[in-house]
């Protein structure tokens, strides 16, 4: 890579950090994908060892979980008087990722963006940890990123984006709006690496009608994001009554994330409650990503709140509604069929409880229309995604990356 300063670090093994854990399947799928392409062997820094090994990620990679800093009194004394007192903000990092930095360092870190820059009490973690890596000699990569465009006005983001040997947007709006922050040099428009994670077909529940069948998914989070209390909620009631009524086709509630603070289930749960004495209302139980996306295969129409169920869906060639609230859900929508209108719902607008509704009854209009477009560009588009591994591989080789 021209003018490419010479990295240090171990070359055995790739490294793969900011991975939260398995219980978000969307990250479950990004680790899952970014593992198959890569050219060398990974250890995969993650938040939770327990979930890792407990979904498909088992036996795909070296798993280390990170050291907890919280977890501990005296040491989270300790590390925040390092950082207040001695100004030294990435000392906590030394420790966290202790078996990967300092004499364990290895040739490529690469950050799991996702939207992790869309949440700004990860924002400091991840610029700390960008400076920590980069600065003892190793490169850093942002790999499958979606960034609101207004962030890329912060001069400090900025300069921790500048830090990065290469970043890898996973949509247009991110990609361009990193071009106009002058990053275009080091950044490359790829498909999210999840577009290409296998489907895993098990038995299908009671009930459970292969290809006539509405899949259903919404989060708390896209909940506490509504404008109006109790509008979101409204909104899924009535659209499974519109679909029990005006349809022959059952509904299933398929979870995305199942951790305790933050688990797709409780929402779900309820909606099954109040629906399953019609007999055409499934419950779809946590099973990792791969069979989660055999499930939302299956499907005839999708509509998700989470962005990884959704790309189940994309990939599928199912046709999808998004209950969306930030950048990733528009620039995916508009890099598959060229606008997000009608194919994205912003849950902050949501103001009438028919509007999830009659997104619903445009999908079931324009059904044909839209598979023959999932069929059409899908090819091309998971085949621009592979080419991430390829990038990788040319940027340890000392190359640019296309």
């Amino acid at each position: 890579m021209s003018g490419m300063r010479r990295y240090h670090g171990k070359k055995d093994k790739i490294v793969l950090y900011m991975h939260a854990g398995s219980g978000n399947h969307g990250c479950e799928a990004i680790v899952n994908t970014v593992i198959r392409m890569l050219p060398r062997p990974a250890i995969v820094m993650t938040n939770s060892l327990a979930e890792d090994e407990a979904y498909s990620l088992k036996g795909m990679a070296m798993l280390v979980e990170e050291r907890k800093v919280r977890k501990n009194f005296f040491v989270h004394t300790w590390y925040y008087l390092k950082e207040r007192l001695f100004h030294d903000p990435e000392a906590a990092l030394r420790y966290r990722f202790r078996e990967v930095c300092g004499r364990s360092l290895r040739q490529m870190n690469i950050s799991i963006g996702g939207d992790n820059y869309c949440y700004a009490e990860l924002v400091k973690e991840l610029k700390y940890a960008n400076r920590l890596f980069s600065g003892q000699g190793a490169m850093t990569v942002l790999l499958g990123c979606s960034i609101e465009p207004e962030l890329l006005s912060d001069p400090d983001i900025i300069e921790d984006m500048r830090r990065y040997t290469c970043i890898i947007a996973r949509e247009s709006l991110t990609w361009q709006a990193l071009c106009q922050a002058g990053l275009k040099e080091k950044s490359y428009l790829v498909p999210d690496p999840a577009f290409l994670l296998p489907a895993r077909k098990r038995p299908v529940p009671e009930g459970f009608l292969e290809g006539s069948m509405v899949g259903l998914n919404v989060s708390p989070m896209v909940v506490e994001r509504e404008c109006r209390p109790g509008i979101t909620m409204e909104n899924y009631r009535r659209l499974i009554r519109h679909i029990l009524e005006k349809t022959d086709m059952g509904v299933a509630l398929i979870p995305h994330v199942v951790w305790k603070t933050n688990d797709d289930r409780t929402v779900l749960r309820a909606l099954f409650k109040e629906f399953q004495k019609t007999g055409r209302v499934v419950m779809i139980e946590d099973a990792d990503c791969e069979t989660l996306k055999g499930y939302i295969a299956r499907c005839r129409f999708f509509i998700g709140a989470r962005t990884h169920a959704t790309i189940a869906a994309y990939s599928s060639l199912v046709p999808t509604l998004v209950l969306g609230y930030s950048v990733k859900a528009r620039g995916i929508a508009l890099d598959l069929f060229g606008t997000w209108e009608n194919y994205v719902l912003p849950v902050q607008s949501l103001q009438r409880e028919d509007e999830l509704t009659e997104g619903f009854d445009w999908l079931l209009r324009e059904e044909e229309r839209i598979k023959k477009r999932l069929e059409t560009v899908m090819s091309a588009y998971l085949e621009r995604a592979r080419q991430t591994g390829r990038m990788l591989e040319r940027l340890l080789d000392g190359k640019t990356p296309m």
